[in-house]
């Protein structure tokens, strides 16, 4: 590590001493980490298990590589070999991961014991990551990364102890978009009346759950724009929207045109750039968006709403909102229709 004491305050906390360079910024905005086993009084060490790659990240991944999964696989080792960390250049973006405590400082705030198995509720792109399997067992192909190494925890990071009553890759995936649903709760709610809520990407883990959290919030109309046919159909038969739409969200006319009378709030939940001025034409006059996709491109959210002279407010959904891993593993144990959206994209093994 870079030196012994414990750094003070926000500094340390936030992992300021992980940082090799550029000196002087934070780690999710640092080029390369310092991976280091031995960790100070309030950090943690976990056994690595499973990566969780973000839908942004792996989508560029695969498209960039032409779905060659050796060539993603040694993309992504890369990557963590000079980051120090699961950093896509492209995306900005990351994921989070599953493992076993090894070792918790006896600073740490988290609460974590030697022994708990969980999930990092904070980017792969701030967490110490490395990696000594080479990523044999991971076949390329998916979101989920099975891995061997160890990361590390500062006091400001987040984590979630597993619940017992899911299988590992079906809590990994709920948890990894557990930001989506908690914060379109609490925007819902705090409209005046009952809104009607538009979903872009709906058939998604984080669209599925958002279309759950907004009729529950008291959501009077819940709208589900998909881009395929097999998506419509999928989501049509879950019940989970009042109406289901079709429509390359990229194609602002197009959404606007699907979603029909524009909606009180539009939550934005799809893998790929471009979707931020089709989100805008389908939201009302002061309505709001939330952009919870890494694809999303701020300029464009702005200067794009500033052209179209759209009085909406955009929030950009940070991942975290109090309670949020809580709110989505409820959802997907009590709404079936969620669970077998999220089962039918993470495998056989997570439906158990």
């Amino acid at each position: 590590m870079t030196d012994g004491g414990t750094a003070p305050g926000t500094a340390g906390a936030a992992g300021l001493h992980r940082v090799l360079e550029p000196a002087g910024v934070l780690p999710q905005a640092a080029q390369r980490l310092d991976t280091d086993p031995r960790i100070r009084p309030d950090e943690v060490r976990i056994r690595v298990e499973r990566l969780n790659l973000d839908a942004a990240s792996y989508r560029q991944l695969h498209t960039a590589h032409g779905g060659d999964p050796d060539a993603i696989r040694a993309e992504v080792l890369r990557i963590i070999g000079e980051r120090g960390k699961m950093h896509n250049p492209v995306t900005g973006s990351g994921g989070m991961l599953v493992g076993v405590v090894d070792e918790a400082g006896p600073e740490s705030p988290l609460g974590l014991e030697p022994g708990d198995r969980v999930a990092t509720l904070v980017s792969l792109t701030l967490t110490p990551l490395a990696v000594t399997d080479g990523l044999t067992g991971w076949d390329g192909l998916s979101e989920q990364v099975p891995a061997q190494g160890h990361a590390i925890l500062f006091a400001r990071s987040i984590a979630a102890v597993l619940p017992d009553d899911m299988p590992v890759p079906l809590a990994l995936a709920v948890m990894d978009v557990c930001g989506a649903p908690a914060l379109t709760q609490r925007v819902v709610a705090a409209q005046k009346g009952a809104p009607t809520v538009a979903v872009l990407g709906a058939a998604g883990k984080s669209g599925c759950l958002s279309l759950a959290a907004a009729r529950r919030a008291g959501a009077s109309r819940v709208i589900g724009l998909v881009p395929t046919a097999d998506e419509e159909e999928r989501l049509a038969a879950s019940g989970l929207a009042d109406l289901v739409v079709r429509a390359d969200a990229r194609d602002p006319v197009a959404v606007a045109a699907a979603i029909g009378e524009p909606a009180d709030v539009t939550v934005v939940c799809v893998d790929v750039p471009g979707c931020e001025h089709g989100a805008i034409l389908a939201t009302a006059p002061g309505g709001t968006v939330v952009f919870f996709s890494m694809a999303t491109s701020f300029p464009a959210a702005a200067l794009g709403a500033e052209g179209l002279a759209a009085d909406v407010t955009m929030l950009i959904g940070n991942g975290y909102v109090p309670g949020h891993a809580g709110t989505a593993l409820e959802l997907v144990r009590s709404e079936p229709a969620v669970r077998a959206l999220f089962t039918s994209r993470t495998g056989p093994d997570s439906a158990e």
